[in-house]
């Protein structure tokens, strides 16, 4: 590849040697120093991964063997890109860093679909529906086509179509492949879903990257057109691909075969969203030149943490060889404590972590609770309250996913795309205007009995006589708002269309008015959403209301983690990923929740002993694992079998076997700062489960801890090694372990 010269602006901040001689091991320099042609740098936990992707960029930058604009690196978090790029920023300077087409797949892909939109048959507004948008759009067609529902059909629907997707399954070929009655349904609905999208100038989070896929297979210019442009790629997390994504991106390599992707086969935990792990586990027989490098230093975990996760994990058969090490010194021993039930767990939970700040003088925030499923996180919370601990629990709703950025957001969607029933159906009577459900209805109808949107509906109401007069007026009054910023989109900056919308619909005055904790609360948030729009504006002059409206779709409540509150910090072993905490206590070692369900099923129980060594090598200090010898379930006692990857740990001098009492757990009562309240708790009446021993056969009814109801299809293999395949209404097949399942008859 040819040197070119740099322009003045684009003058780097360090020079090449610079950056190679920076503070990098071996494996981290060698990494940094190539750029030609495929490599696949294979991060173990806690090596520096960020730091290396983040070098390797900035010293190709500094090299001159590209420019910023050639370079397309993608990651799976905003956070993750905005770490990266401020990190090159202080490296090579902002000119450079800022042209980089750094983000998320979901938001490069948008990026390049607004500007290729009508080769595919939408415009460049065109609206990107959330998972809320997409499982209301999918409960609205099992209404019209009067198809069986319940509570959780639609978004069980959703699920099935998404997961499509992320196979690049399109309608007219999983209508071959249903199988379950559920995905016969889905089926069903995927064309139909589709057609609304596209009739609705709409996509949906998993269209960003299957239309991009079918934009490049279907239009060669225009894969020419990024093949020339993107002479470098980076991806993050490769672990984390689904085969759409992997798709996507040998499309764009195809050409040069300059990529670089880095992940750990051993953190791929995604599998039920559609990542593939064999993206990775393949990416030598994809790339045969590619060159491995493999980055084995944990700069993270003590020796013990780190011995005992690698004890873990090469219980796995399906993966790619790597020898974690560290320099960091022993530490304390990975503590497992085997608890009475829930109760007693989260009171250990309490007193292990006030004990651990006392002697290592942590702070609160230095301190994380995982556990598998979020149903657990109640009797950890009620521990914490009790022991007066401040907390909070990742999870929450996202800034937004509220309701009223929500419906700010619908009205700027709307301005933008006047196609989007959705969103226009969401504020047609927010805030409040007369506008009721029967005159929505009647709307409705009449859009639907004409093949026009509901934006021309309401244009046309002098046609719909079911509609009475002042319901009627209220409608030409909010139409006439609508079409005023249709037609001043263009000409006012977001900032300034979202700020005159927001004033004109009521937002705020109705929100003053109704003087509450509440709406005040509310009020603060679309200050604050202006805030955003404001701040997007100034550092991105150029930006359009699109642009906006593509970060704020596409923004996590990951991404909006505040870490500076001094809080412990409780949430699923999945939220954990990419975070690291001093002490991680990590509850529920059980059967049945570590690992989750009870499938014979290798593949599933690799995923599951992935999640729980991801969550393990969170820790940098201290770790805990805690198991429950018996757990409230559906309203009933259920005795608990300790999690076989226990077992796994058999890690030599790096595990201590301890007591509850080990931290001051007394057994009969909860100790509540240093005394004993007069309530003990009641274990004894606790009814308790049957053995799994009972007989089971085809055709019998039955109910899963974790999968709900569901009905026996087969049975194969006898005693420990019996299992059986169950058809689940929720999930599709299962195969369940009889020995582990306790599976209930209904």
């Amino acid at each position: 590849m040819q040197v070119r010269e740099q322009t003045k602006d684009e003058t780097a901040a360090s020079s090449f040697e610079d950056v190679l001689s920076a503070d990098l091991n071996p494996a981290q320099r060698e990494a940094v120093s190539s750029f030609i042609g495929p490599m696949l740098i294979l991060a173990g936990a806690g090596s520096g991964k960020t730091r290396t992707l983040t070098y390797r960029i900035a010293a190709l930058l500094a090299s001159r063997g590209a420019r910023p604009d050639q370079i397309i690196a993608l990651t799976f978090t905003n956070k993750a890109s905005r770490e990266m790029r401020e990190r090159i920023e202080r490296l090579v300077g902002k000119p450079s860093a800022m042209r980089l087409w750094m983000g998320t797949f979901h938001s490069l892909f948008a990026r390049i679909l607004r500007i290729e939109a009508e080769r595919l048959g939408f415009t460049s507004g065109f609206s990107i529906f959330d998972q809320e948008d997409s499982v209301r759009l999918v409960r609205e067609l099992l209404a019209q086509q009067r198809l069986p529902l319940q509570q959780n059909t639609p978004q069980q629907v959703q699920n099935i179509i998404s997961s499509q997707k992320n196979s690049l399954i399109l309608p007219d070929a999983f209508a071959s492949r249903a199988q379950t009655q559920l995905e016969r349904l889905a089926a069903i609905l995927y064309p139909l879903y589709q057609h609304q999208l596209k009739k609705q100038n709409a996509m949906d989070f998993d269209d960003l990257l299957v239309n991009v896929v079918l934009l490049f297979q279907r239009q060669p210019d225009v894969l020419q057109k990024y093949q020339e442009k993107f002479q470098f790629i980076f991806v993050d997390e490769y672990q984390d691909t689904n085969h759409t994504q992997y798709l996507a991106l040998r499309l764009i390599a195809d050409a040069h075969h300059n990529i670089c992707v880095v992940g750990d086969d051993a953190q791929s935990i995604y599998g039920w969203r559609g990542a593939d792990i064999r993206n990775i586990l393949q990416f030598e027989r994809d790339y045969p030149d590619c060159r491995v490098v493999r980055l084995e230093q944990n700069y993270r975990s003590t020796k013990y943490i780190l011995q005992a996760a690698q004890a873990l994990i090469k219980q796995n058969h399906n993966q790619l060889e790597k020898e974690l090490w560290t320099e960091n010194p022993d530490g304390d021993k990975v503590a497992v404590i085997r608890c009475l039930d829930e109760v007693e767990e989260g009171a250990v939970v309490g007193l292990a972590i006030k004990e651990e700040i006392r002697k290592k003088k942590l702070s609160f925030r230095d301190c994380a609770v995982l556990y598998r499923t979020n149903a657990q996180s109640r009797a950890i919370e009620d521990a914490l309250r009790n022991v007066q601990i401040p907390y909070s629990l990742v999870g929450g709703t996202a800034f937004y996913q509220r309701k009223e950025i929500k419906d700010v957001l619908a009205y700027l969607r709307v301005v933008m795309n006047p196609s989007d029933d959705e969103s226009l159906l969401r504020i047609v009577n927010v805030p409040g205007r007369g506008i009721g459900e029967t005159t929505i209805g009647h709307i409705r109808a009449f859009a639907s009995s004409q093949g026009i949107s509901v934006y021309d509906a309401l244009l046309r109401i002098p046609e719909v006589p079911e509609i009475a007069a002042r319901s009627a007026e209220s409608v030409r009054t909010f139409r006439s708002m609508l079409q005023r910023y249709v037609s001043l989109k263009n000409a006012l900056s977001a900032s300034e269309l979202a700020r005159t919308i927001i004033d004109e619909a009521g937002f705020l005055r109705v929100l003053k008015e109704e003087a509450t904790a509440e709406s005040r609360d509310r009020r603060d948030n679309i200050m604050e959403l202006l805030s955003a729009i404001a701040l997007f504006c100034d550092e991105s002059p150029d930006a359009t209301i699109e642009d906006f409206l593509s970060q704020a779709v596409l923004t996590t409540s990951a991404d909006n983690s505040k870490q500076n509150v001094n809080t412990v910090t409780i949430m699923t072993l999945h939220a954990a990923k990419g975070l690291e905490f001093p002490l991680v206590v990590i509850c529920g070692c059980e059967e049945g929740l570590i690992p989750l369900g009870y499938s014979p099923d290798a593949k599933e129980i690799e995923e599951e002993r992935r999640l729980f060594y991801v969550g393990m090598t969170r820790a940098r200090q201290r770790l805990i694992l805690l198991s429950a010898s018996s757990r409230f379930t559906y309203g009933e006692r259920i005795e608990k079998r300790e999690s076989r990857f226990i077992t796994n740990l058999n890690a030599g001098d790096a595990i201590e076997m301890l007591e509850p009492s080990a931290f001051g757990a007394i057994r009969a009562h909860q100790r509540v700062n240093g005394s004993i309240p007069s309530i003990a708790y009641n274990r004894v009446a606790q009814p308790t489960r049957k053995s799994q021993s009972e007989t089971f056969e085809p055709g019998t009814a039955i109910m899963h801890d974790a999968f709900g109801p569901g009905r026996i299809i087969q049975i194969k293999g006898k005693g420990d090694d019996a299992h059986a395949i169950v058809d689940f209404r929720s999930v599709g097949r299962k195969h369940l372990m009889l020995k582990y399942a306790n599976l209930k008859k209904l």
